[in-house]
């Protein structure tokens, strides 16, 4: 049994069963009679079966008819819902988008962006997942998320790096604490307390390091935690002093901390959307870029690019 058979014939089967004629299904589909009778004629040779039984008065479909018409729908409906979806796709009005974030990217920079987006793209899966700086590159890198939102420190001549902002690097202390009324503080100044490190696969720590050695300052390292709000928590304990970048402030704001910004060296992070160049970035993913391009959230000590 032959099974060639084109969405369009499926169409036109469908008409003439649906309209009880020839007739009434030409003038549904704004079609010759002639070349729907050729066109279901067709489908019933390559079938083997008669669909429809004709006489001079009427038509009716016959079991075998009524049975391939169940098929045919489902057949049809299903291609013009993927269709739709596809042209939702090109539209960038359905997909699906991948991110993956450090945890104050993603508590503090996405919410908004994600609301925004979805007002706009409601039909776009989005996902979001969180971790530190290596493993935020080595998804976007495995081409398991389709953009990275992280701090950039370096170069990364393997993926397109856009940045988006930058956040200055703060020390963060009790408010009774003798420093906390300062305004600003040098590294050297800040390594005379004890202080409350970052784990070292952290971003902030690494860049906390480089300036403590560009300073030539070296603190006395009592306590680490890699938990932003653990370390908050331990500074408003009277534990020691930690260093924030701007960006996450806002989620230590239960400890009721003073920043006070740093300098010699000032010290910012790059904040950047990173994607694999060469992987092609479908309509929904470039329409959630441009709201990341976009993103202005009030933050201390961030500046927007």
């Amino acid at each position: 049994m032959g099974m060639d058979l084109t969405v369009q014939q499926l169409r036109l089967v469908l008409a003439v069963h649906d309209t009880g004629g020839f007739t009434a299904a030409a003038e549904q589909l704004h079609q010759a009679q002639s070349s729907i009778s050729r066109a279901v004629r067709d489908v019933e040779r390559k079938l083997g079966i008669t669909l429809f039984q004709r006489s001079t008065r009427n038509l009716v479909t016959t079991p075998e008819g009524t049975e391939f018409c169940l098929v045919a729908r489902r057949v049809v409906d299903s291609f013009d819902a993927g269709i739709n979806h596809f042209h939702g796709f090109l539209a960038g009005t359905r997909g699906r988008v991948r991110v993956a974030a450090l945890p104050s990217m993603a508590a503090i920079l996405l919410p908004p962006v994600v609301s925004a987006y979805r007002a706009e793209h409601p039909d776009v899966e989005l996902s979001i997942e969180d971790g530190m700086s290596d493993e935020v590159l080595a998804k976007v890198r495995a081409g398991t998320v389709d953009l990275g939102v992280t701090v950039v420190a370096e170069p990364l001549p393997d993926l397109a790096v856009h940045p988006i902002a930058t956040d200055r690097m703060c020390a963060v202390f009790p408010q009774e604490h003798r420093l906390a009324a300062r305004e600003s503080l040098t590294w050297a100044e800040l390594a005379t307390e004890p202080h409350i490190a970052f784990a070292p696969n952290s971003s902030i720590r690494q860049h906390a390091d480089r300036a403590f050695a560009a300073a030539e300052a070296h603190p006395r390292v009592v306590l680490e935690s890699g938990n932003i709000t653990a370390v908050a928590g331990l500074v408003a304990a009277g534990l020691g002093t930690a260093i924030m970048p701007g960006m996450v402030l806002p989620l230590i704001a239960f400890a009721g901390l003073v920043h006070v910004p740093l300098a010699a060296p000032e010290t910012h992070r790059r904040i950047a959307v990173i994607r694999t160049p060469n992987h092609p970035q479908p309509p929904a993913t470039r329409a959630f870029t441009r709201s990341l391009t976009w993103a202005r959230t009030t933050t201390p000590e961030t500046t927007w690019l």
